[in-house]
């Protein structure tokens, strides 16, 4: 018995096409995905097809991520404001704008846990960021890595949200996070996922990197114009698809306190382009070259 666990796709169809490949190659029938799976790339709406190509071969399990949430928010409130043009909220109108209402309703039906049985094997919790909140971050020996293992039952979980391959192990359990299809932190150029393999009543687990063509991903940021549309969070998604080493997160934390820096307050989404430039230019543009 095999199942591949793939996260964090982010629109990217390419890097996933290049792990379905992979998953064929090893004849592996059943997957378990972790949620996040269009936002920040181009033609969201191929990754979205693919999809449902697998759902149609493969024995799938999905959960549904912090992304999902937000595309379920819009379309139930349309007063929420995203702009084209803007760092903050240009990216997420591209992809709402390229969802049909068979994707958002597909979104809908997802739950943020699924607990997964196979066979005789153990029981497989899967979660996108955690248990009690999807965008909890679970890191290496932190408080809610271990409060996690207090409030599940079984001794596999699967978490992804991170971007960055983890493994924590408590006792008999472990916590398996299996990277990022799409836009990976920590690997440059890499597309990753996660095997699990049970035989005799337990899980082996072994992580997978594919180098893919991110040149090809990169310019098709260009044809959409999404440096237009979403111009500093593009750059930021350039750079992690080539190096893996910033994350978006982190430069929206660095614009967000150098407006408060200078204004004394600041509130989400209103983040003016020059705090993102100025952001960049501390976290990207002046890092040493390697």
């Amino acid at each position: 018995m095999r199942v591949a666990v793939l996260s964090d796709i982010h629109g990217n169809h390419i890097s996933l096409e290049k792990c379905i490949e992979e998953i064929e190659r090893r004849k592996i029938q059943k997957l378990i995905f972790l949620g996040d799976y269009v936002g920040e790339l181009a033609y969201p709406q191929k990754t979205m097809e693919y999809l449902k190509k697998i759902m149609m071969k493969y024995e799938c399990y999905f959960v549904r991520g912090n992304k999902e949430d937000y595309w379920i928010d819009r379309e139930y409130d349309k007063s929420i404001e995203w702009k084209e043009g803007d760092s903050t909220t240009g990216a997420l109108l591209y992809t709402y704008s390229n969802l049909n209402n068979d994707d958002i309703a597909f979104f809908k039906s997802l739950s943020h846990v699924k607990i997964i049985s196979f066979e005789e094997l153990p029981a497989i919790a899967a979660y996108h960021g955690s248990h009690d909140r999807k965008g909890k971050k679970l890191k290496l020996n932190t408080d809610n890595s271990h409060i996690l293992f207090e409030d599940t039952e079984e001794s596999i979980i699967l978490c992804g949200h991170t971007h960055i391959r983890n493994k924590i192990v408590c006792a008999d359990r472990v916590l398996l996070n299996p990277g990022s299809v799409g836009v990976p932190l920590k690997s440059r150029g890499i597309s990753q996922f996660l095997i699990l393999s049970g035989e005799r009543g337990k899980w082996e687990y072994e992580f997978v990197d594919l180098p893919y063509d991110i040149e090809s991903v990169i310019q098709e940021l260009h044809e959409e114009d999404l440096y237009a549309k979403a111009p500093c969070w593009t750059r930021v998604t350039e750079n992690l698809l080539r190096n893996g080493d910033i994350s978006h997160g982190a430069v929206l934390s660095r614009a967000m306190r150098l407006l408060y820096n200078d204004t004394g307050k600041w509130s989400w989404p209103d983040i003016p382009e020059e705090y993102w430039e100025r952001a960049i230019g501390e976290l990207i543009d002046q890092k040493p070259l390697d």
